[in-house]
């Protein structure tokens, strides 16, 4: 395997140990968190709060050297702009994200507890995808 692969990997596993060890494997944890009138549970606030810690670190590191380890280049977006694209999936994203208390991250996750939920929950993410990707291929060709 390559070193980029390597890397990948192990900065899946690190993701996915994080996500297991906060409990956001967990649905209910993340409803529970969006339950501010009920039974709050603070837990994904201190695992936010904890990864914008480490993206801002990151940021700065990426701001200090030339260039990444193992790429070419830094991959760091630079729109600004807020379109109708980006605020109907934010739309979209939030309203799954309260319905199931998965987003993709998670549900991927637990994909290796093999419950159906989770499986259902990946299947509807994955046929979502492929629908977007063809709305926006067909959106980009009509405006041609």
């Amino acid at each position: 395997m390559t070193a980029r692969i390597l890397a990948a990997l192990a900065a899946g596993l690190l993701f996915g140990l994080g996500l297991a060890v906060s409990g956001m494997m967990n649905p209910r944890r993340v409803l529970g968190f969006l339950d501010v009138a009920g039974s709050w549970d603070p837990t994904l606030a201190f695992v936010l709060a904890g990864a914008v810690g480490v993206s801002a670190a990151g940021y700065l590191v990426a701001r200090r050297i030339k260039r990444p380890w193992l790429a070419p280049s830094f991959d760091i977006p630079t729109r600004r702009d807020i379109d109708a694209p980006l605020v109907g999936g934010a739309i979209l994203f939030g309203i799954g994200w309260g319905l199931s208390g998965f987003c993709p991250g998670p549900a991927l996750a637990a994909l290796g507890a093999g419950l159906p939920g989770d499986l259902i929950f990946v299947a509807a993410m994955l046929a979502g995808m492929w629908i977007s990707a063809r709305l926006e291929r067909f959106r980009a060709t009509s405006q041609r």
